[in-house]
């Protein structure tokens, strides 16, 4: 990476704007910044952040350009806007979650134009993004991961380079099916300690201590399933469900048949036609407690 390396940030929501502050106050390089809403350019701007008009502008005048958009679909509507404007040497690199196949053909569409695609989708929660304490799993050449990997750093404790293009985002989509899986296993667990009059409380405590102890439990088990705190503007069971359905495509295409996540799935879909769309996804466990 270059110290005149100017870059950009496209999408910044609950985990994208405390990752477009910590990279532009640590790495010190110009940051400029599109969103549709103007109330994080605004908070953005007291650490020098400058706000852009379009995703147009930022393909223009960036060399390194990051989105963090909530799905595939937004990923490829703003690359099919900006990769008329690509350039040789340019980096786009995508640090949400998106489909493998769509991750790999706009890498070739990128790469007709000289610029490479990344894919360096992100893990863990809206408070290790303000910490800059996340995991980044990417899919790129030794070279481009080596170029950017001064920028993830200013985001993350972890930088895993997980293959070649796309093979971050396998291992994202494979890393959250094993979370909501696990998850569901928690709830089901605490629906039946309360069934047999036992205090769930208890039982996480003694779980926290044997071989059932897990992030997922310490995390969503003791902090939302236990207390029933669910909140919305989290991750939601919409964005969970959009995340599995990518494993479960990949699975369809391996020829694989996860009855797990499908259970976790039949799940999501369930808390989605009670309203629980928008809240925080563990709010399954309310499907399988009866809540």
């Amino acid at each position: 990476m270059s110290s005149r390396e100017k870059l950009g940030f496209i999408g910044l929501g609950v985990m994208g704007e405390p990752m477009c502050r910590n990279m532009a106050v640590k790495s010190g390089l110009p940051m400029q910044a599109y969103d549709r809403m103007a109330a994080p350019l605004e908070r953005l701007a007291a650490h020098g952040v400058v706000a852009v008009a379009d995703a147009a502008t930022l393909a223009r005048e960036t060399d390194i350009l990051f989105l963090s958009l909530p799905s595939g679909t937004q990923v490829e509507a703003v690359c099919r806007e900006i990769l008329p404007l690509a350039r040789k040497g340019q980096v786009i690199v995508d640090l949400g979650t998106s489909p493998v196949t769509l991750t790999r053909d706009l890498a070739a569409a990128f790469a007709e134009r000289g610029a490479r695609f990344v894919d360096a989708p992100v893990a863990r929660t809206r408070e290790a993004a303000e910490q800059g304490r996340l995991s980044i799993m990417v899919g790129a050449d030794a070279a481009t991961a080596a170029r950017i990997r001064p920028l993830l750093d200013c985001c993350a404790s972890d930088v895993t380079l997980c293959g070649g293009t796309g093979a971050g985002q396998v291992a994202k989509i494979l890393n959250n099916m094993v979370l909501f899986e696990t998850v569901v296993a928690i709830s089901e667990a605490m629906a039946i300690a309360k069934r047999f009059d036992v205090d769930p409380v208890t039982i996480a405590d003694a779980l926290s201590k044997g071989s059932a102890d897990s992030f997922a439990l310490r995390n969503h088990g003791m902090k939302a399933v236990l207390p029933g705190v669910f909140p919305v503007q989290a991750f939601s069971t919409s964005y969970a469900l959009k995340d599995l359905t990518y494993a479960l495509d990949m699975a369809r295409e391996a020829g694989l048949d996860l009855a797990g996540a499908e259970n976790a799935r039949r799940l999501m879909n369930e808390a989605i036609a009670r309203g629980d769309g928008d809240k925080y996804w563990p709010v399954v466990s309310r499907v399988i407690g009866g809540a």
